[in-house]
């Protein structure tokens, strides 16, 4: 019957053996991954572009750029950067930041003329001692004098912003809207399953499998991330997509091996019939899960490549687990599984059928009755269904994608956006300047001076930047670092195009006309263009790459050329459904309201590609699961049409509890603080719910019912492909149920 009945048997057979070293394993894990410790992802050397190359010049020469941090000292009202009193606060603010202990290189305003124009404001600038990746870390000391001195001076607006002081904002932004989606996850998941099934062990288990291969994997992945650095985002998303598919895979077995206990099997014989129908159903929705997430790693993007390896190794273990451990728990616990009823939830399931059987789970009334009319008047059906769904989607095609700005993604209420802003407006560009980074064979060289030297001068002639453009030579290494703050500051397409000038033709005609030179231009804007680009460029690979891998599984799986591609351009509706509806909200702003939204006017760039991998692999859970039991019904003598309302039926419960969870889990990020968060949230939510309602309870079953046989189709060329199925029909049947006392007749004597 299969690799998953035979894994199922034989845990059902060694159940302590199985329990045991799925517990020593989660164990070695864990032991093995904190003694191997994780390697980091490093921003700067896995971004993509120049961005890269910059970084790969100063590590190569032993230099690690400081985070850069500046104080605003400005006037409130009369006044000017040049009176005595101001000159006193500018002294003030400089011994106060460098008592701290924890800066370095503090230069006066006069000194580096970061005087504004209009006279009113000055930049006391310095820099963080130690890595910048954790100078977050060492920053919020500094910030604390600072505000010591506004405090004793309100007369003037004194106000720090920098590298370090803008990414602890934005850390601590991260951090709390991922630790209340971490905190609120595992108890919502549980509340659901409590429900569901009715009764407190039914719904720990999967919640335990789940968390427990989370455990797992998270030391798996600290081995790993010697080979292929990780990120905590990585580890974020690896808990959500851990739980949500191990929590649907424990469910399609758990299900199962319930309802083949109402219908009249032994423990044994319904651990084996779940064992070789939803076992093998998760191994075929592991794989195809996996497969989608190795499309991230087509990116080349380093946060991408660890979201992909991190949630490929969770699922797989998840999987596993689900095939291996869970069959030999239910064995151990037996008709304990139901201990903990709570008698106040799902009354209905505690009634007896009349031979002393539970009643069958999964038999959903509501389901039924929608699926009557579709099966009924099925074209209509897929008219109004997939009407819809394209409706939802039109929107995408005039989709707009953006790297965030923190304004964007925190909007005016942090205290840091209204200070980056008036420093953008007393210094164009300063904030957020574009970094050349020069390399040559002499730095010190008359050509290579004289060639920074035209660069500076171009570089503002060019109206590319106001000035003033800085430069920091390393003799000893040979490189120089050039500060060019852009002309277009904040107006992130006119930044933009500030630095594609500076690419493109002010470069040209300075730098590299001196042979050997080499002069990658970085910074948050040239680093975010080139992101973009690259998350563009990578998004035909990716997508080609997972539906031709995803159609082949489903086509050796099913036997079934029709199903394959039909499962495919399902896929497809509710992923464009799903662009459609975040083009709508966070582009155009329809309703942004409801979800705490702003006019970001734009789709954050990584999501499209993020949303595609994850959603086409999750929904192939729901696809093949509900499929698998119209084929079985099929294989076991039905016409397809009896087999269609007979696999969506019994399937709809378990579809329909497992997709509340994932909206519920993934609807958390839309109450997050991010607007990323927010689009991801709302992305996935609503994804999941058309999914699950739309696309399998009426879409699917429409178009089988329109296909009949047809479903059924593979051309005889192709019988040569492996099978990977199995025979259904050779599946025990459930015996006769026992008459009922009343009903059986009287001995004659």
């Amino acid at each position: 019957m299969g690799i998953a009945a035979s894994m199922g048997s034989w845990s059902a057979r060694h159940r302590w053996a199985a329990v045991g070293g799925w517990l020593l394993f989660v164990i070695l894990a864990v032991f093995v991954g904190q003694s191997a410790g994780r390697v980091d992802v490093d921003e700067d050397r896995s971004m993509p572009g120049e961005v890269s190359q910059a970084a790969t010049i100063n590590d190569d020469a032993g230099l690690k750029p400081p985070a850069s941090e500046m104080v605003l000292i400005q006037v409130k009202g009369a006044g000017s950067a040049t009176d005595l009193g101001f000159r006193t606060v500018v002294g003030e603010v400089m011994r106060a930041v460098e008592s701290t202990g924890q800066v370095t290189a503090v230069t006066s305003p006069y000194a580096s003329r970061s005087i504004s124009v209009d006279g009113r404001s000055a930049l006391v600038r310095f820099d963080v001692r130690g890595e910048a990746k954790t100078a977050a870390d060492r920053v919020e000391p500094v910030t604390a004098r600072v505000e010591q001195v506004q405090a004793k001076h309100p007369d003037l607006r004194i106000e720090e912003f920098g590298d370090a002081s803008a990414e602890k904002v934005l850390n601590d932004a991260f951090g709390s809207d991922f630790k209340t989606a971490e905190f609120s996850a595992v108890p919502l998941a549980l509340g659901i399953l409590l429900i569901a099934f009715g009764a407190l062990v039914a719904a720990l288990l999967p919640v335990a499998l789940a968390m427990t291969a989370f455990v797992a994997a998270g030391g798996v992945v600290a081995v790993v991330s010697h080979l292929v650095p990780m990120s905590d985002t990585a580890n974020s998303v690896m808990l959500l997509v851990g739980l949500a598919v191990g929590v649907d895979y424990c469910l399609f077995y758990l299900r199962r091996e319930r309802e083949e206990r109402a219908a009249g099997h032994d423990a044994d014989t319904a651990l084996r019939i779940a064992a070789a129908t939803s076992g093998r159903a998760i191994l075929i929705s592991g794989v195809t899960v996996i497969v989608a997430m190795a499309g991230m790693l087509l990116t080349g993007i380093g946060d991408f490549k660890a979201m992909g390896v991190a949630t490929m190794i969770v699922v797989a273990i998840a999987m596993f687990g689900s095939v291996t451990v869970l069959p030999a728990l239910l064995s151990l616990l037996g008709h304990r599984v139901e201990k903990g009823r709570l008698p106040f939830l799902n009354r209905r399931r505690r009634r007896r059928q009349a031979g002393g059987r539970p009643a069958a789970p999964g038999n959903s009334r509501f389901w039924r009755s929608v699926l009557g009319p579709v099966l009924r008047h099925p074209k209509a059906a897929t008219v109004i269904a997939g009407g819809a769904l394209l409706a939802l989607a039109l929107p995408a095609f005039g989709m707009k994608t953006a790297n965030l700005s923190m304004q964007q993604e925190l909007g005016d209420g942090p205290a840091i956006i209204q200070t980056y802003d008036r420093i953008n407006t007393a210094f164009p560009g300063g904030p957020d300047p574009a970094h050349v980074v020069v390399k040559a064979g002499d730095i010190d060289s008359p050509a290579v001076r004289n060639a920074i030297a035209a660069f500076r001068a171009e570089a503002v002639s060019s109206g590319a930047s106001k000035g003033p453009v800085t430069v920091t030579v390393h003799s000893a290494q040979n490189v120089a670092r050039i500060d060019v703050p852009l002309e277009g500051g904040s107006d992130r397409a006119k930044a933009e195009a500030d630095v594609r000038l500076l690419r493109n033709q002010v470069r040209p005609d300075t730098l590299l006309e001196v042979a050997g030179v080499q002069a990658p231009i970085s910074g948050e804007t040239a680093g975010s263009m080139d992101f973009a680009h690259k998350i563009t460029s990578s998004v035909p690979p990716v997508f080609a790459f997972v539906t031709v891998f995803a159609f082949l599984l489903m086509l050796l799986s099913f036997r079934s050329l029709t199903i394959a591609l039909t499962s495919i351009a399902l896929n497809l509706l509710s992923v464009g459904a799903a662009y459609g509806i975040l083009t709508a909200v966070f582009q155009h702003g329809w309703g942004a309201s409801l979800v705490g939204a702003h006019g970001t006017g734009a789709v954050v760039a990584w999501l499209p590609l993020f949303l595609f991998v994850i959603l086409f692999g999750l929904s192939m859970d729901y696809h093949v699961f509900v499929v698998s039991r119209i084929r079985e019904a099929r294989m076991r003598g039905l016409a397809t049409k009896g087999a269609i309302e007979h696999g969506i039926t019994t399937t709809a419960g378990v579809v329909t509890s497992a997709a509340v969870i994932m909206v519920a889990v993934f609807a958390i990020f839309g109450t997050l603080s991010m607007q990323s968060m927010k689009q991801m949230g709302v992305g996935l939510a609503f994804a999941v719910l058309i999914d699950a309602t739309v696309i399998r309870g009426v879409l699917l079953p429409a178009v089988m019912t329109l296909l009949g046989d047809r479903n059924w189709y593979l051309p005889r060329w192709m019988h040569r492909l492996p099978d990977l199925t199995h025979d259904e029909s050779a599946l025990p049947q459930p015996p006769a149920p026992a008459p009922h006392p009343a009903q059986q007749l009287p001995d004659r004597v």
